[in-house]
């Protein structure tokens, strides 16, 4: 089976061509060793040395050079729709405070259906809807991929990894 053994970021693509698509869910996009079968019934193995998470139009890099195109498939998620950003903002904090994945778009947010954010969203005044869509969630300290970006590459010999805890203001701590 085909190894995907590194990932070329969307951006960096230039019109290279692609062999085949894989459609894949946000826990499948974050995962770093699966087998997946592709929209043409190809099988690949995606073996990544490090954790990522795939977005779309990101390209699989296989073993023997070619490229395998990723697009987010359509999950069960909800919306919660905001008047304005205050609003937008308010949904955005209480989620995250709850460590919720979420999909900040330009005037709602999404996350993977679920009966508390639903009513937590109702009960921040936001207009909820049940829909099914791509779900691309916002990167951050909890993320697949825990890495800090100090503005420059670590191609020069060292890393910036860091050991640090985060407080947060409701009582509890996260070792990194």
């Amino acid at each position: 089976m085909p190894r995907a053994i590194s990932v070329l970021a969307a951006g960096h693509r230039h019109d290279r061509p692609v062999i085949d698509t894989v459609v894949l869910d946000h826990a499948q996009r974050s995962t770093q060793n699966i087998a997946v079968t592709s929209v043409k019934g190809g099988s690949y193995e995606i073996a990544l040395a490090e954790p990522v998470r795939l977005r779309t139009d990101d390209l699989l890099v296989l073993d023997d050079g070619s490229l395998v195109e990723v697009v987010a498939a359509p999950e069960p998620l909800i919306e919660g729709r905001a008047a304005d950003v205050a609003a937008l903002s308010r949904l955005a904090w209480h989620l995250g405070d709850r460590h919720v994945p979420v999909q900040v778009l330009p005037n709602r947010v999404r996350a993977r259906r679920d009966a508390s954010v639903e009513a937590l969203l109702k009960s921040l005044g936001a207009k909820v809807v049940l829909i099914e869509a791509p779900f691309e969630p916002e990167g951050g300290a909890y993320s697949t991929s825990h890495q800090h970006i100090h503005g420059h590459d670590q191609a020069h010999g060292h890393d910036h990894a860091h050991d640090h805890e985060h407080v947060h203001a409701h009582g509890h701590h996260h070792d990194h």
